[in-house]
Protein backbone atom coordinates (compact mmCIF):
# COMPACT_ATOMS: atom_id res chain seq x y z
CA UNK A 1 0.00 0.00 0.00
CA UNK A 2 1.66 3.24 -1.24
CA UNK A 3 1.68 6.30 1.61
CA UNK A 4 1.81 9.53 -0.98
CA UNK A 5 3.95 12.55 0.00
CA UNK A 6 3.32 15.43 -2.54
CA UNK A 7 4.74 18.87 -2.39
CA UNK A 8 2.55 21.74 -0.95
CA UNK A 9 1.28 24.28 -3.78
CA UNK A 10 -0.54 26.52 -1.62
CA UNK A 11 1.04 30.24 -1.72
CA UNK A 12 3.77 30.62 0.89
CA UNK A 13 2.79 27.41 1.94
CA UNK A 14 6.26 25.43 3.20
CA UNK A 15 5.39 22.65 5.57
CA UNK A 16 5.51 19.09 4.32
CA UNK A 17 3.03 16.38 5.79
CA UNK A 18 5.94 13.78 6.45
CA UNK A 19 9.50 14.32 7.74
CA UNK A 20 12.16 11.34 6.98
CA UNK A 21 12.18 10.35 10.56
CA UNK A 22 8.20 10.05 10.22
CA UNK A 23 9.03 8.09 6.85
CA UNK A 24 10.97 5.58 8.72
CA UNK A 25 7.53 4.55 10.69
CA UNK A 26 5.68 4.42 7.88
CA UNK A 27 8.34 2.02 6.06
CA UNK A 28 8.36 0.43 9.44
CA UNK A 29 4.69 -0.07 9.13
CA UNK A 30 4.64 -1.94 6.27
CA UNK A 31 3.53 1.17 3.69
CA UNK A 32 5.75 2.29 0.51
CA UNK A 33 6.11 5.97 0.48
CA UNK A 34 6.00 8.16 -2.52
CA UNK A 35 7.23 11.65 -1.52
CA UNK A 36 7.27 14.21 -4.36
CA UNK A 37 10.69 15.91 -5.38
CA UNK A 38 11.53 18.85 -3.62
CA UNK A 39 8.52 18.13 -0.66
CA UNK A 40 10.57 18.96 1.73
CA UNK A 41 12.50 21.74 0.16
CA UNK A 42 10.48 24.60 2.36
CA UNK A 43 11.87 23.09 5.65
CA UNK A 44 15.17 22.15 4.51
CA UNK A 45 15.22 18.61 4.19
CA UNK A 46 16.60 17.11 1.06
CA UNK A 47 15.48 14.11 -1.33
CA UNK A 48 18.34 12.44 -0.39
CA UNK A 49 17.18 12.19 3.22
CA UNK A 50 13.80 10.68 2.14
CA UNK A 51 15.27 8.52 -0.08
CA UNK A 52 17.55 7.47 2.84
CA UNK A 53 14.53 6.84 5.37
CA UNK A 54 13.18 4.11 2.80
CA UNK A 55 10.68 6.54 0.66
CA UNK A 56 11.04 6.55 -3.43
CA UNK A 57 11.43 9.95 -4.89
CA UNK A 58 9.34 10.76 -7.63
CA UNK A 59 9.22 13.17 -10.19
CA UNK A 60 6.15 15.35 -10.24
CA UNK A 61 2.37 15.74 -8.23
CA UNK A 62 0.71 13.91 -11.25
CA UNK A 63 2.53 10.52 -10.67
CA UNK A 64 2.81 10.60 -7.13
CA UNK A 65 -1.24 11.28 -7.45
CA UNK A 66 -1.73 8.47 -9.47
CA UNK A 67 0.18 5.28 -7.67
CA UNK A 68 -0.87 6.78 -4.22
CA UNK A 69 -3.33 4.95 -2.34
CA UNK A 70 -3.05 7.20 1.03
CA UNK A 71 -2.07 10.99 0.41
CA UNK A 72 -1.26 13.00 3.29
CA UNK A 73 -1.45 16.60 3.06
CA UNK A 74 -0.73 19.94 5.40
CA UNK A 75 -3.98 21.87 3.40
CA UNK A 76 -6.78 21.37 1.32
CA UNK A 77 -6.48 20.34 -1.65
CA UNK A 78 -6.04 23.01 -4.70
CA UNK A 79 -5.42 24.32 -8.25
CA UNK A 80 -2.62 23.36 -10.17
CA UNK A 81 -1.21 25.36 -12.46
CA UNK A 82 1.30 23.24 -13.51
CA UNK A 83 -1.53 20.54 -14.93
CA UNK A 84 -4.25 22.95 -15.27
CA UNK A 85 -5.80 20.51 -12.87
CA UNK A 86 -7.42 20.92 -9.56
CA UNK A 87 -5.54 18.64 -6.87
CA UNK A 88 -9.13 17.08 -5.98
CA UNK A 89 -9.48 15.86 -9.54
CA UNK A 90 -5.70 14.26 -9.41
CA UNK A 91 -6.68 12.07 -6.65
CA UNK A 92 -7.11 8.16 -7.93
CA UNK A 93 -10.51 7.31 -7.13
CA UNK A 94 -10.99 5.28 -4.38
CA UNK A 95 -7.40 6.45 -2.44
CA UNK A 96 -7.71 8.06 0.91
CA UNK A 97 -6.81 11.42 1.78
CA UNK A 98 -5.70 12.99 5.09
CA UNK A 99 -5.02 16.62 5.79
CA UNK A 100 -6.42 20.00 6.52
CA UNK A 101 -9.87 20.04 4.66
CA UNK A 102 -11.62 22.68 7.05
CA UNK A 103 -14.69 21.35 5.34
CA UNK A 104 -17.82 23.62 6.67
CA UNK A 105 -15.82 26.55 5.40
CA UNK A 106 -17.72 27.53 1.95
CA UNK A 107 -14.36 28.14 -0.39
CA UNK A 108 -14.20 24.56 0.35
CA UNK A 109 -17.53 23.20 -0.48
CA UNK A 110 -16.76 22.26 -4.29
CA UNK A 111 -13.76 20.57 -3.00
CA UNK A 112 -15.40 18.43 -0.49
CA UNK A 113 -18.74 17.66 -3.47
CA UNK A 114 -15.64 16.93 -5.84
CA UNK A 115 -14.20 14.20 -3.31
CA UNK A 116 -17.18 13.09 -2.47
CA UNK A 117 -18.10 12.69 -6.43
CA UNK A 118 -14.78 11.11 -6.93
CA UNK A 119 -14.73 8.34 -4.19
CA UNK A 120 -12.07 10.00 -2.34
CA UNK A 121 -12.52 8.92 1.44
CA UNK A 122 -11.37 12.09 3.20
CA UNK A 123 -10.15 12.88 6.78
CA UNK A 124 -9.86 15.93 8.47
CA UNK A 125 -7.09 16.71 10.58
CA UNK A 126 -9.46 20.06 12.27
CA UNK A 127 -11.67 16.90 12.97
CA UNK A 128 -10.26 15.69 15.96
CA UNK A 129 -11.39 15.52 18.92
CA UNK A 130 -10.10 17.02 22.33
CA UNK A 131 -9.74 13.68 24.15
CA UNK A 132 -6.23 12.16 26.45
CA UNK A 133 -6.39 9.23 23.41
CA UNK A 134 -6.23 11.81 20.87
CA UNK A 135 -3.37 14.11 21.85
CA UNK A 136 -0.61 12.81 20.11
CA UNK A 137 -2.56 13.54 16.86
CA UNK A 138 -4.33 16.63 17.37
CA UNK A 139 -2.80 18.97 14.98
CA UNK A 140 -5.11 22.10 15.54
CA UNK A 141 -3.58 22.05 18.68
CA UNK A 142 0.00 22.16 17.78
CA UNK A 143 -1.07 24.48 14.62
CA UNK A 144 -3.21 26.59 17.08
CA UNK A 145 0.21 27.89 19.36
CA UNK A 146 2.08 28.69 16.19
CA UNK A 147 -0.79 30.67 15.17
CA UNK A 148 -1.47 31.99 18.45
CA UNK A 149 2.34 33.07 18.60
CA UNK A 150 2.30 34.42 14.78
CA UNK A 151 -0.89 36.29 14.47
CA UNK A 152 0.81 38.95 17.44
CA UNK A 153 3.89 39.69 15.76
CA UNK A 154 2.25 40.04 12.30
CA UNK A 155 -0.01 42.50 14.47
CA UNK A 156 2.94 44.25 15.93
CA UNK A 157 4.60 44.35 12.27
CA UNK A 158 1.58 46.42 10.70
CA UNK A 159 0.84 48.31 13.50
CA UNK A 160 2.06 52.02 13.05
CA UNK A 161 2.97 52.42 16.71
CA UNK A 162 5.10 50.59 19.63
CA UNK A 163 3.09 48.34 20.97
CA UNK A 164 5.00 48.28 24.60
CA UNK A 165 5.31 51.56 26.40
CA UNK A 166 8.50 53.13 25.55
CA UNK A 167 10.03 56.00 27.78
CA UNK A 168 11.95 58.63 25.77
CA UNK A 169 13.30 62.14 26.49
CA UNK A 170 10.75 64.06 25.10
CA UNK A 171 7.99 61.85 26.80
CA UNK A 172 6.46 58.18 27.31
CA UNK A 173 4.52 56.30 24.45
CA UNK A 174 1.14 54.49 25.58
CA UNK A 175 1.12 50.77 25.70
CA UNK A 176 -0.77 49.68 22.77
CA UNK A 177 -4.48 48.07 23.66
CA UNK A 178 -4.67 44.29 22.84
CA UNK A 179 -8.01 42.60 22.22
CA UNK A 180 -8.07 38.87 21.96
CA UNK A 181 -11.23 37.10 20.89
CA UNK A 182 -11.36 33.80 21.73
CA UNK A 183 -9.41 32.15 24.41
CA UNK A 184 -8.48 28.72 23.43
CA UNK A 185 -4.93 27.53 22.14
CA UNK A 186 -5.05 30.31 20.05
CA UNK A 187 -5.93 32.74 22.21
CA UNK A 188 -3.88 31.87 24.76
CA UNK A 189 -1.06 31.72 22.95
CA UNK A 190 -1.82 35.16 21.32
CA UNK A 191 -2.02 36.64 24.97
CA UNK A 192 1.03 35.51 26.57
CA UNK A 193 2.91 36.77 23.50
CA UNK A 194 1.05 40.04 23.41
CA UNK A 195 2.05 40.25 27.31
CA UNK A 196 5.60 39.72 26.46
CA UNK A 197 5.29 42.48 23.94
CA UNK A 198 4.31 45.08 26.77
CA UNK A 199 0.88 45.34 25.39
CA UNK A 200 -1.94 45.63 27.25
CA UNK A 201 -4.54 42.47 26.86
CA UNK A 202 -7.97 42.10 27.01
CA UNK A 203 -10.20 38.65 26.72
CA UNK A 204 -13.08 37.71 25.65
CA UNK A 205 -14.93 33.72 25.42
CA UNK A 206 -18.30 32.57 25.97
CA UNK A 207 -16.67 29.73 28.00
CA UNK A 208 -16.03 30.27 31.89
CA UNK A 209 -13.24 27.68 31.26
CA UNK A 210 -11.42 29.61 29.00
CA UNK A 211 -12.27 32.53 30.98
CA UNK A 212 -10.35 31.20 33.43
CA UNK A 213 -7.14 30.18 32.04
CA UNK A 214 -6.95 33.80 30.20
CA UNK A 215 -7.24 35.58 33.70
CA UNK A 216 -4.56 32.70 35.08
CA UNK A 217 -1.77 34.78 32.96
CA UNK A 218 -0.82 37.36 35.02
CA UNK A 219 -2.06 40.99 34.03
CA UNK A 220 -4.72 39.88 31.67
CA UNK A 221 -7.97 41.83 31.71
CA UNK A 222 -11.18 39.50 30.88
CA UNK A 223 -14.20 40.80 29.78
CA UNK A 224 -17.46 38.93 31.78
CA UNK A 225 -19.65 38.15 28.89
CA UNK A 226 -21.45 35.26 30.62
CA UNK A 227 -22.90 32.58 28.69
CA UNK A 228 -24.87 29.34 30.11
CA UNK A 229 -22.93 26.27 29.60
CA UNK A 230 -25.14 24.26 27.63
CA UNK A 231 -25.31 26.85 24.98
CA UNK A 232 -21.66 27.61 25.18
CA UNK A 233 -19.75 24.48 25.29
CA UNK A 234 -20.13 21.60 23.03
CA UNK A 235 -18.36 18.38 23.92
CA UNK A 236 -14.89 18.13 24.69
CA UNK A 237 -14.89 21.62 25.68
CA UNK A 238 -14.98 23.34 22.53
CA UNK A 239 -16.99 26.11 21.69
CA UNK A 240 -20.75 25.95 20.68
CA UNK A 241 -22.37 27.62 17.72
CA UNK A 242 -24.50 30.51 19.54
CA UNK A 243 -27.88 31.12 18.78
CA UNK A 244 -28.46 34.63 16.97
CA UNK A 245 -29.77 36.05 20.17
CA UNK A 246 -26.97 35.72 22.22
CA UNK A 247 -24.72 36.29 18.62
CA UNK A 248 -25.64 39.33 18.94
CA UNK A 249 -25.34 40.13 22.49
CA UNK A 250 -21.48 38.88 22.04
CA UNK A 251 -21.03 41.37 19.42
CA UNK A 252 -22.67 44.39 21.84
CA UNK A 253 -19.95 43.49 24.32
CA UNK A 254 -17.35 43.58 21.54
CA UNK A 255 -18.56 47.07 20.41
CA UNK A 256 -18.59 48.43 23.64
CA UNK A 257 -14.47 47.42 24.08
CA UNK A 258 -13.30 48.03 20.37
CA UNK A 259 -13.45 52.46 20.44
CA UNK A 260 -10.38 51.84 23.45
CA UNK A 261 -8.68 48.93 21.03
CA UNK A 262 -5.57 49.05 18.79
CA UNK A 263 -4.97 45.19 17.94
CA UNK A 264 -7.51 42.69 17.60
CA UNK A 265 -6.61 38.75 17.06
CA UNK A 266 -9.88 37.14 16.00
CA UNK A 267 -9.76 33.56 17.17
CA UNK A 268 -13.56 32.29 17.90
CA UNK A 269 -14.20 29.15 16.63
CA UNK A 270 -16.28 26.24 16.55
CA UNK A 271 -15.00 23.32 15.05
CA UNK A 272 -16.15 21.61 11.90
CA UNK A 273 -18.80 24.94 11.16
CA UNK A 274 -18.45 28.25 9.76
CA UNK A 275 -16.63 30.79 12.17
CA UNK A 276 -19.64 33.45 13.75
CA UNK A 277 -19.50 37.02 12.25
CA UNK A 278 -18.31 38.80 15.62
CA UNK A 279 -17.18 42.02 14.12
CA UNK A 280 -19.66 44.02 11.56
CA UNK A 281 -18.30 46.86 9.36
CA UNK A 282 -19.97 49.37 11.22
CA UNK A 283 -17.60 47.75 14.61
CA UNK A 284 -14.49 48.06 12.43
CA UNK A 285 -15.39 51.56 11.58
CA UNK A 286 -14.92 52.31 15.61
CA UNK A 287 -11.77 51.54 15.61
CA UNK A 288 -8.76 53.72 16.09
CA UNK A 289 -7.50 54.87 12.60
CA UNK A 290 -4.07 52.51 12.35
CA UNK A 291 -5.55 49.89 14.25
CA UNK A 292 -5.17 46.33 12.76
CA UNK A 293 -7.21 43.13 12.80
CA UNK A 294 -5.66 39.29 12.34
CA UNK A 295 -8.22 37.47 11.62
CA UNK A 296 -6.84 33.76 12.80
CA UNK A 297 -11.22 32.17 11.96
CA UNK A 298 -10.52 32.82 8.58
CA UNK A 299 -9.79 29.38 7.23
CA UNK A 300 -13.42 28.77 9.07
CA UNK A 301 -15.01 31.98 6.73
CA UNK A 302 -13.45 34.62 9.56
CA UNK A 303 -14.88 36.34 12.43
CA UNK A 304 -14.80 39.49 10.77
CA UNK A 305 -17.44 41.07 7.94
CA UNK A 306 -14.48 42.53 6.27
CA UNK A 307 -11.78 39.73 6.06
CA UNK A 308 -10.88 38.33 2.34
CA UNK A 309 -9.39 34.77 3.12
CA UNK A 310 -5.83 35.37 2.08
CA UNK A 311 -5.61 38.72 1.68
CA UNK A 312 -4.36 41.82 3.56
CA UNK A 313 -7.00 44.90 3.54
CA UNK A 314 -6.76 48.09 4.99
CA UNK A 315 -10.45 49.35 4.87
CA UNK A 316 -11.95 52.76 7.10
CA UNK A 317 -8.24 52.93 7.52
CA UNK A 318 -7.71 49.65 9.69
CA UNK A 319 -5.36 46.95 8.51
CA UNK A 320 -7.27 43.56 8.07
CA UNK A 321 -5.42 40.61 7.96
CA UNK A 322 -6.91 37.21 6.00
CA UNK A 323 -3.51 35.45 5.95
CA UNK A 324 -4.70 31.89 5.41
CA UNK A 325 -1.93 29.64 6.71
CA UNK A 326 0.00 31.36 9.29
CA UNK A 327 1.76 28.05 10.46
CA UNK A 328 3.60 27.97 6.80
CA UNK A 329 5.19 31.23 7.90
CA UNK A 330 7.03 29.49 10.95
CA UNK A 331 7.48 25.87 8.71
CA UNK A 332 10.46 24.28 10.55
CA UNK A 333 8.60 24.14 13.49
CA UNK A 334 4.91 23.54 12.72
CA UNK A 335 6.14 20.77 9.89
CA UNK A 336 7.69 19.22 13.27
CA UNK A 337 4.80 19.23 15.37
CA UNK A 338 2.17 18.55 12.06
CA UNK A 339 4.49 15.31 10.99
CA UNK A 340 4.61 13.92 14.31
CA UNK A 341 1.09 14.33 15.36
CA UNK A 342 0.24 12.82 11.29
CA UNK A 343 2.18 10.02 12.19
CA UNK A 344 0.09 9.48 15.19
CA UNK A 345 -3.08 10.02 13.10
CA UNK A 346 -1.84 6.97 10.92
CA UNK A 347 -0.96 4.55 13.13
CA UNK A 348 -3.97 4.98 14.71
CA UNK A 349 -6.01 4.52 11.79
CA UNK A 350 -4.15 1.59 10.54
CA UNK A 351 -3.38 -0.05 13.77
CA UNK A 352 -4.55 -3.43 12.34
CA UNK A 353 -2.24 -3.09 9.81
CA UNK A 354 -1.38 -1.16 6.83
CA UNK A 355 -4.05 -2.25 4.22
CA UNK A 356 -6.89 -2.05 7.19
CA UNK A 357 -8.24 1.24 8.27
CA UNK A 358 -10.05 1.24 11.47
CA UNK A 359 -13.01 3.42 9.98
CA UNK A 360 -15.04 2.80 13.74
CA UNK A 361 -12.69 4.11 16.26
CA UNK A 362 -14.17 7.16 17.48
CA UNK A 363 -11.02 9.42 16.39
CA UNK A 364 -11.44 8.27 13.16
CA UNK A 365 -15.06 8.75 13.02
CA UNK A 366 -14.55 12.30 14.30
CA UNK A 367 -12.54 13.10 11.59
CA UNK A 368 -14.35 11.87 8.53
CA UNK A 369 -15.49 13.52 5.89
CA UNK A 370 -16.05 12.12 2.55
CA UNK A 371 -16.60 8.37 2.33
CA UNK A 372 -19.20 5.97 -0.16
CA UNK A 373 -19.64 8.74 -2.49
CA UNK A 374 -21.41 10.36 0.56
CA UNK A 375 -20.72 13.89 2.40
CA UNK A 376 -20.47 12.47 6.03
CA UNK A 377 -19.18 15.19 8.28
CA UNK A 378 -21.84 16.85 10.34
CA UNK A 379 -20.92 20.48 10.46
CA UNK A 380 -20.29 20.67 6.43
CA UNK A 381 -23.86 19.01 5.91
CA UNK A 382 -24.75 21.53 7.89
CA UNK A 383 -23.29 24.59 6.34
CA UNK A 384 -24.29 23.00 2.68
CA UNK A 385 -28.33 23.22 3.84
CA UNK A 386 -30.30 26.49 2.18
CA UNK A 387 -29.77 29.22 4.28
Amino acid sequence: MNIGIPKEILPEEKRVAALPETVREYVAMGFQVLVEASAGDGVFRRDEEYRAAGAEIVPDAATLYKRADVVLKVKQPCFNAMFNRHEAEMLREGSLLITFLHPAAPGNHKTIQTLRDRNITALTMDGIPRTSRAQGMDALTSMSTVTGYKSVLIAASHFPRFVPMIGTAIGTTRAAELLVVGAGVVGLQAIATAKRLGGSVKAVDIRADARREAGSLKGTKVIGFEVPDDLAIAPGGYARALPPDWLAREREVLAGILPETDIVILSALVPGEVAPILITEEMVKTLRPGSVIVDVAIDQGGNCALTQPGREVTVHDVYVCGTANIPGSMAVDATWLYAHNMLHYVQNLFKTGAGQPSFEDDIVQNSLVTRGRKIVHAGTLKALQPA
